[in-house]
């Protein structure tokens, strides 16, 4: 093709350097035990990469430490002891904002998590929360359904992007205006075909208010870790972008690898003409989880794909399209 031959040839002779600031659009501030690496570190981290704003959220769940092990786990995965929804993860991100000197609060973006989305009374809690401490929240998620094995730690039947329970919810966002960022798996780990394509677009399609941020475009390492790419996965993502104008797509975690860069870190020449296509609705994240050092890290490795993009993208996809989902309030308020 064509078009493929021209990015090709900017890739190769792009050797102008291009100087990016970011806004980190998937960061959690807690991990899966709810504990922090603290905001001194998270503050450092910002200043010394760039990361101008970040999205601010906890972890909906919390991993048990089960009576029968005689190691504390390190991740959810480390063992086979259960997960539990757990909605103090808010309660220690408010405070953590509200603890920000006011000229540093603009940079920071919460978003509330901490609620059960199989349940039909998270709606009547989210509302709860958002009274309580009215214009803080700016956003819901990571709101976790499929989720690899995660999913199968956390009792009950498996959260669907397109249940009732969160029907409820997006009806809340669309009335707050705040966008959703959901974690909601493509497939499984052994299907090689898009079975749970279904459960993301129908929120998609009866919430035409609401804005979606689909995290890592329903991807994942456990994915991965069995079928190493999806060959599917790029022609699914530019149908939907065309057929949802409220879709946005969180590039962060297994979207670098395997997809945008190829396995000698070269910018996939299919990618860079999708993201060109739709200028404003993708976004980076590191999903970094409670712990900051690797921040600087994750967000420019995306910089050789940056470098293949028109310059003017380069900059939405690094900083911008992310401050766009945001409530138009908030936006309002923003610093250029």
């Amino acid at each position: 093709m064509p078009w493929i031959l021209a990015l090709s040839a900017v890739i190769v002779c792009s050797a102008q350097a291009r100087e990016y600031r970011y806004s980190d659009a998937h960061l959690h501030y807690v991990d899966f035990f709810q504990e922090s690496a603290g905001m001194d570190e998270l503050l450092e981290k910002m200043a010394e990469n760039n990361v101008d704003h970040v999205m601010f959220s906890g972890i909906p769940v919390a991993k048990k430490w089960d009576e029968d092990e005689p190691k504390r786990p390190r991740y959810y995965a480390g063992d086979d002891a259960n997960a539990y929804w757990y909605s103090a993860t808010d309660v220690f991100i408010a405070a953590a904002y509200k603890r920000l000197p006011a000229e540093q609060r603009k940079r920071f973006h919460p978003f509330l998590s901490g609620f059960n989305p199989n349940d039909k009374n998270a709606d009547a809690h989210i509302r709860r929360m958002l009274e309580l401490d009215p214009g803080l929240w700016q956003g819901i998620g990571e709101i976790f359904t499929r989720h690899d094995d995660l999913t199968a730690l956390i009792h009950g039947s498996a959260p669907r992007a397109n249940n009732e329970a969160l029907a409820r919810v997006f009806h809340l966002a669309a009335e707050y205006d705040l966008p959703v960022m959901l974690h909601s798996n493509i497939t499984s780990k052994r299907e090689r075909e898009p079975i749970y394509l279904q459960e993301i677009e129908a929120p998609l399609r009866n919430h035409p208010h609401v804005r979606f941020i689909w995290a890592h475009a329903g991807t994942s390492a456990e994915i991965h870790r069995h079928q190493e790419k999806l060959d599917f996965l790029l022609d699914t993502v530019e149908r939907m972008l065309g057929q949802y104008p409220n879709l946005y797509i969180d590039l962060s975690w297994t979207m670098l690898r395997p997809y945008l860069l190829d396995e000698n870190g070269k910018p996939d020449a299919k990618w860079v003409h999708l993201v060109s296509s739709y200028p404003e609705r993708f976004m980076l994240g590191s999903d970094v989880v409670g712990r900051f050092g690797n921040l600087g890290e994750y967000m420019k490795g995306f910089d050789p794909f940056l470098d293949a993009l028109p310059e003017d993208v380069a900059h939405k996809v690094a900083r911008d399209n992310f401050l766009s989902v945001l409530p138009r309030k908030v936006q309002a308020e923003l610093d250029p």
